[in-house]
């Protein structure tokens, strides 16, 4: 038999996330369905509305007031500012933990390679590293733990012209984990407090990581390190260790795999439990039924058996080219799960920019919606009354380079769920 919802959203990343807690704030009976796993587990954990502008301009001071100058095309101009703003309360309200909801300003944050991001929400982890503090920093990163160079990271803050001093420093990681060893892993030993050995004798990992950490300052009142300082008591052990220390300490945010990202994926997945949210993962849709422009079912997978879900309205949040939301081959791009038409030049190599970081097509193809979030056929024409898209699955903005995948899947994912909530 037909699993039966009002809502049908497909995809788990931030986009599916918030749709799906949208259209259940507004009543409705809400399933959600994932191929894989959330992409936050690899991502920074910032939140990002608005960095740069398509043409480069930037860092933007204030990201809402270059919204009404972008492209007519672009998913900011669908869903407008009040939107935007909408979305962003959501996400405070949700995610208590983030800083930055007091202004309309982007924050500047250092993130692991020693770059500066400019970002409209960020994790309170981070907040005694922004960039606008003159305080001076200690970078300290850990042997086994190679995806964080912190005397590279701060030549490169240094060579920014950063209002701080700011040196770095590698120690080794009590209890000498491998370099292959999961982010989980460092976190879950900070929460307990666990014994490591150090010098032949056991220790508590705090007390021993902080008299490494301590034989490294200089009189800097900051001290980052990368982003593992616990997972479920995170804000403890951080406080711990700037006790211990004297100093304020920081999580600086890192590349995939994301501890960050994870306890964003956790407080999301939370609050769509406490919404009553059904949610499954590892079930792709696989087919479709639709009549007189309309969904009427999804053929879901799960583990080799096709299970039919029904649905008053549907919402498409599968991600980008790098999510496979929208796939590719050498003669055509195509929206993979109904088949949604997707605008790109005929020939192949306007897909492409001829310097390597140049104004790249293929970095904005996307489905085409109008501005109730209805993707569009070739003609112009609602493709399926009942289906909204939300997220890198859309089309007119390039997210890698305006810093703004985080804050288009938030409004576009509240926008879609929102309407499909109320229509449901």
């Amino acid at each position: 038999m037909a699993i039966e919802s009002a809502v049908l959203v497909v995809g788990g990343g931030l986009a599916g996330l918030t749709s799906a807690l949208a259209a259940a704030r507004a009543g409705a009976d809400v399933r959600l369905v994932s191929y894989k796993q959330s992409t936050l587990r690899h991502a920074s954990g910032l939140v990002d509305v608005l960095g740069y502008t398509p043409d480069g301009d930037g860092p933007l001071r204030d990201p809402y007031e270059a919204i009404p100058d972008l492209p007519l095309t672009h998913p900011y101009r669908t869903v407008g500012v009040s939107t935007v703003r909408d979305a962003m309360s959501l996400f405070d309200e949700t995610v208590p933990t983030y800083r930055g909801d007091h202004t309309d300003l982007n924050a500047l944050v250092p993130t692991h390679g020693g770059t500066i991001k400019p970002t409209a929400r960020y994790p309170a982890s981070a907040a005694a590293g922004l960039a606008s503090d003159d305080r001076d920093v200690l970078l300290a990163g850990f042997e086994s733990l190679v995806d964080f160079d912190a005397p590279h990271a701060a030549a490169h803050l240094r060579s920014a012209g950063v209002p701080f001093r700011v040196r770095g420093a590698t120690i080794r990681f009590p209890g000498d984990l491998r370099a292959d060893a999961k982010v989980t892993r460092y976190a879950r030993l900070l929460d307990t407090d666990g014994d490591v050995t150090v010098d032949g004798r056991d220790r508590p990992v705090r007390t021993a990581l902080t008299e490494r950490v301590e034989r490294e300052l200089d009189g800097e009142a900051r001290v980052g390190v990368p982003a593992i300082l616990g997972d479920d008591h995170a804000a403890a052990v951080r406080e711990d260790l700037g006790e211990r220390l004297g100093v304020d300490v920081f999580e600086v945010p890192m590349g995939p795999p994301s501890l960050l990202g994870l306890r964003l994926e956790a407080r999301l997945r939370a609050a769509l439990d406490e919404a009553g949210v059904a949610v499954q993962t590892g079930t792709p849709v696989v087919d479709y039924e639709a009549a007189a422009g309309r969904i009427e079912r999804v053929v879901a997978d799960r583990n080799g058996a096709r299970v039919p879900v029904d649905a008053e309205q549907v919402v498409l949040a599968t991600g980008g080219l790098v999510g496979k939301g929208i796939e590719s081959d050498r003669e055509s791009v195509r929206e993979p799960v109904f088949g949604l038409f997707v605008a790109h030049p005929n020939e192949r190599y306007d897909w492409f920019d001829d310097e390597p970081f140049g104004d790249h097509a293929f970095a904005r193809f996307g489905v085409d919606v109008g501005d109730d979030l209805r993707p569009r056929d070739a003609d112009g024409e609602v493709a399926f009354r009942n289906l909204r898209a939300a997220g890198g699955v859309l089309g007119g903005a390039d997210f890698a380079a305006e810093k703004s995948g985080s804050g288009i899947s938030l409004a576009t994912g509240y926008a879609a769920g929102t309407a499909a909530g109320g229509a449901a």
